[in-house]
């Protein structure tokens, strides 16, 4: 059964990306009983998911919103107007999950492990071969060949 959701996705989003796609896919996967879902709090995608999943959320109450944190302060880099958006995203998440209290070479990926590890199907906007989005995608190919991953 699927009940875990976790999001990747790039920090720079292209035109490409459809919105409305991505709230028909929670919905379809609320439906197929998904409850708990993992986002990793970074510029981008990242903070789009989680966004529209709290506006989804509106409708399903029973859906949980795990803010992953990969560190103390990450947001400290952000643009003022992605710190608002990460500070209400906090404020309205059902948990936190803080991997590490400090940054350091590699904790990134040890967050994106922890989501993929927790997770059911994983969700991907993913348009390169490279970084943590790809990383991700890989890790949770290679250890978990049978579960689903839903490209936008």
């Amino acid at each position: 059964m699927c009940e875990s959701c976790a999001f990747t996705g790039h920090r720079q989003i292209s035109d490409d990306l459809d919105e409305q796609k991505l709230i028909d896919i929670i919905k379809e996967l609320i439906q197929k009983g998904v409850k708990t879902f993992y986002c990793g709090m970074a510029m981008g995608f990242d903070l789009l998911a989680a966004e529209t999943l709290l506006k989804v959320k509106e409708t399903y109450s029973d859906v949980k919103i795990i803010a992953c944190i990969p560190y103390y302060g990450q947001e400290k880099n952000f643009s003022d107007a992605d710190k608002k958006r990460y500070v209400d995203i906090l404020k309205k998440a059902d948990e936190q999950v803080l991997v590490s209290d400090r940054y350091y070479k590699g904790c990134m990926l040890k967050r994106d492990r922890y989501m993929a590890d927790m997770a059911d199907v994983l969700v991907a906007y993913k348009r390169k071969e490279t970084g943590g989005t790809a990383y991700t995608v890989k890790y949770f190919e290679k250890k978990y060949p049978l579960k689903e991953i839903i490209y936008l």
